[in-house]
């Protein structure tokens, strides 16, 4: 363990080696490869009624456009089964079962065509229980994605008062895992989740180092609104990130969920780990402007949504900094008192009105990156 902590960089005993996430096993959610240096993969999680299979599905898509890679759907009851197997026939995305409290539901969603199961070990019930979806799961060759909660760790271990509650989802979360190895089902990956971004931080990089192969799933859980919840998850997520530790990632954000995923992306093109379309670099104003910056702002990034291409734009808003800055963005605009310059490859294209400004970047996106205007 200790070779493996330090090739992985957690020893300092000289230069670092690899980062944590190229030591991970790799287990595959669909055709989705998490863990072993994959990418790390985007996920969220639907909040339809399960048993609507139609609205669930158009949440899938609505998801997949906005470039999530794995979602997940609650099983909160029988009567949800079957609309879970509908949804797995038809989704665009590999499907995981989220199973609380009743381990039959995890053994119907196998049956269902479920590509993973996420349980709580905590509170499923007992081992024999456990075992039996950890059973039907080797049947199905799928993974399970074991979620450790601070509302339901092993309560064995949530009762000991020496603990913090790091150490609570750190020692639950190793209990867990030594029982899954110990049958003989390896194929897991490990999330340990609390709403404290320095919680979060914590937990996983203790679990990174003690089990370096399993693959950890990363996210703030209970995170409140978009604008707190993507704070949070960017201080924990984009700590972590940065270290080498995560495979996969869900921010819980209480707001529609293609806004998780549009978090996520943004996490992850931070840290400079995965790009998805533009990267918008605007500046935040001030009494030098002479323009409508935050509203062009809002204006370009709601019509960039359109576009593919993984390019830099600049919206700027004076002079001091904004023809510069446009000039090192693959294209941009830059302010001036009711008007301003259009810049693409480091080159002035010109001076356009304020009321065209928008139009015009849009349309030398277009002609440079694109296949016709976009609304």
């Amino acid at each position: 363990m200790e070779d493996l902590r330090r090739e992985a960089g957690l020893l300092g005993d000289g230069a670092p080696g690899p980062l944590p996430r190229t030591l991970t096993r790799r287990v595959h959610v669909g055709p989705v490869a998490v863990g072993g240096g994959a990418p790390v993969a985007v996920q969220s999680m639907t909040c339809t009624p399960t048993q609507d299979p139609a609205a669930t599905l158009a949440q899938v898509a609505a998801l997949a456009e906005e470039g999530c890679e794995i979602v997940r759907v609650a099983v909160p009851s029988a009567d949800a089964l079957d609309g879970f197997g509908e949804v797995c026939a038809e989704s665009p995305l590999p499907v995981v079962a989220d199973i609380h409290f009743d381990h039959r539901l995890a053994l119907g969603a196998c049956a269902r065509g479920a590509s993973a199961l996420r349980i709580n070990p905590g509170n499923i019930g007992s081992w024999a229980k456990v075992d039996a979806v950890i059973d039907a799961a080797g049947e199905a060759g799928i993974p399970i994605r074991i979620g450790v909660n601070a509302g339901s760790l092993d309560p064995a271990v949530d009762a000991r008062e020496d603990l913090t509650q790091p150490e609570k989802l750190v020692e639950s979360a190793l209990s867990f895992v030594r029982h899954f190895e110990g049958r003989g089902f390896p194929d897991i990956v490990l999330s340990a989740k609390t709403h404290s971004a320095p919680s979060t931080i914590r937990t996983n990089r203790e679990l990174s180092a003690r089990i370096p192969t399993v693959p950890l799933h990363l996210g703030v859980t209970e995170a409140g609104g978009l604008g707190p919840a993507t704070v949070k998850n960017s201080v924990a997520l984009g700590v972590l990130l940065s270290e080498g530790i995560g495979d996969t990632v869900r921010v819980s954000i209480t707001a529609p969920p293609e806004e998780e995923v549009r978090v996520v992306w943004n996490i992850l093109q931070s840290v400079g780990l995965r790009r998805r379309g533009p990267e918008i670099v605007s500046c935040p104003t001030c009494g030098r402007c002479r323009i409508d910056l935050m509203g062009l702002a809002s204006q370009v990034e709601e019509r960039l949504r359109g576009v593919e291409a993984p390019i830099t734009v600049a919206v700027m808003g004076c002079v001091v900094n904004g023809p510069g800055e446009a000039r090192a963005a693959d294209i941009g605009i830059a302010g001036g008192d009711g008007q301003g310059l259009l810049i693409a490859g480091g080159e002035s294209l010109g001076s356009v009105p304020e009321g065209r400004l928008v139009d015009a970047l849009m349309e030398e996106i277009d002609r440079r990156y694109g296949d016709g205007p976009r609304p």
